[in-house]
C-alpha cells in the first residue's frame, strides 16, 4: 500500500534540528521524498505500523506532529502531479 506521510518538526533548538534529521531519515529508510517534509512510501501493512511506531517514538508531540494518508493498493488513479521535479514511479527501479 502506499503511504503518505508529512511532518512538521519544531526546530528552535538543537534538539528538534536531531529530531528532524532522524524523522526523515527514517522515511528515506521506506520511502522516496517528494517534498521537503512529504514522503511517499510503499510498504506493506507489517512495515507500515514498524514506521508510524518509530516516527512517534522520534518526535515530542508537545511540539512537532505526524500526518498519516493512506492511498492503499490501487493509489495511481488517486495521485496528481502538476508543475516542476518530475514524477517517480513507486514500483519501478531506484537506482541510487
Amino acid at each position: 500500500m502506499l503511504v503518505l506521510i508529512t511532518y512538521d518538526v519544531n526546530t528552535e533548538d538543537a534538539a528538534g534540528r536531531r529530531r528532524l534529521r532522524q524523522v526523515a531519515k527514517l522515511c528515506v529508510d521506506y520511502g522516496q521524498r517528494v517534498q521537503n517534509s512529504v514522503f511517499e512510501c510503499l510498504v506493506d501493512p507489517a512495515q507500515y505500523k514498524q514506521l508510524q511506531a518509530k516516527l512517534l517514538r522520534s518526535i515530542e508531540p508537545e511540539k512537532d506532529s505526524l500526518r498519516f494518508y493512506q492511498l492503499g493498493n490501487k493509489y495511481q488513479s488517486k495521485i496528481e502531479h502538476f508543475g516542476a521535479k518530475r514524477t517517480y514511479e513507486p514500483e519501478g527501479v531506484l537506482m541510487v
